[in-house]
């Protein structure tokens, strides 16, 4: 399942899932484009994947919530990796709170980095990859673009925006070599999913064990959080030819949340 010398840009990839498939695409032979606000981390972040996997890695500190930046990321990418040939819209943020008391910062934030950095993105990476008459574009939604769980407004209409987003884009480029599909994941163990149970923690009065057990695996029959590498191992194969004929389809990995 190589991908040697294929390109790869992933949103929110300096940690979490983003990270999990940015390792699993350059383990393939991918060269990456790492994302994410700037920290002390990035360049060991950065180098440490270079040269582990022995392919070439660049960071570039666009704010998903910037339309513009959206844009220039992709744009980077063509120029310092010659092309972008897969796109991963991975960035995402939170925020957990009845509706009537719902921030409007939040609101708009939320839409911004969940919703139109994946449309931007990929409105920036298309003309490139008809070009060269291939192209994989990949979004990390999540079982709230299936279904719904309460005080998430916000998140969960957003994560339904990019379903649609994935069926759409799949339709528009089904006879130029690209494919278009999300991955749904259920609750993963990630810096995104621990820094929203002080909110519900409030929201629904629990401790932070209630919440675990009551609200975040109560909703996976497995009984356990969904792991990165199985989230990356899935990005790898909707990335690789043999999945060439799968299109505008969500592949959901969520230890059986939405069987019912």
């Amino acid at each position: 399942m190589s991908l040697k010398g294929r390109n790869a840009v992933i949103t929110g990839s300096t940690s979490g899932i983003g990270l999990g498939i940015a390792k699993a695409l350059a383990a393939e032979g991918c060269n990456i484009m790492l994302n994410g606000l700037p920290t002390p981390d990035c360049e060991q972040i950065r180098s440490g994947l270079e040269r582990e996997a022995g392919v070439k890695v660049l960071f570039d500190p666009a704010d998903m919530s910037k339309t513009e930046q959206v844009r220039a990321l992709v744009r980077n990418a063509e120029a310092g990796l010659g092309s972008v040939d897969i796109l991963v819209n991975n960035a995402g943020v939170q925020h957990v709170s009845p509706i009537e008391d719902f921030p409007e910062d939040k609101l708009d934030l939320i839409m911004r980095v969940n919703f139109f950095s994946a449309f931007h993105a990929i409105a920036a990476a298309v003309p490139g990859m008809k070009a060269r008459k291939w192209g994989r574009i990949i979004d990390i939604t999540s079982a709230h673009s299936l279904v719904a769980s309460p005080f998430k407004s916000a998140y969960v209409s957003s994560k339904h925006a990019v379903m649609g987003l994935t069926k759409t884009v799949a339709l528009e480029v089904a006879t130029d070599g690209i494919t278009v599909n999300a991955i749904a994941p259920g609750y993963v163990w990630t810096p995104l999913v621990e820094r929203q149970i002080p909110d519900t923690m409030a929201a629904r009065n629990m401790t932070k064990e209630q919440v675990i057990e009551e609200v975040l695996l109560k909703a996976q029959p497995t009984k356990r959080f969904v792991s990165i590498e199985e989230v990356a191992a899935a990005a790898v194969y909707l990335a690789s030819d043999a999945a060439a004929s799968i299109t505008g389809t969500t592949l959901s990995i969520d230890g059986g949340w939405t069987a019912a």
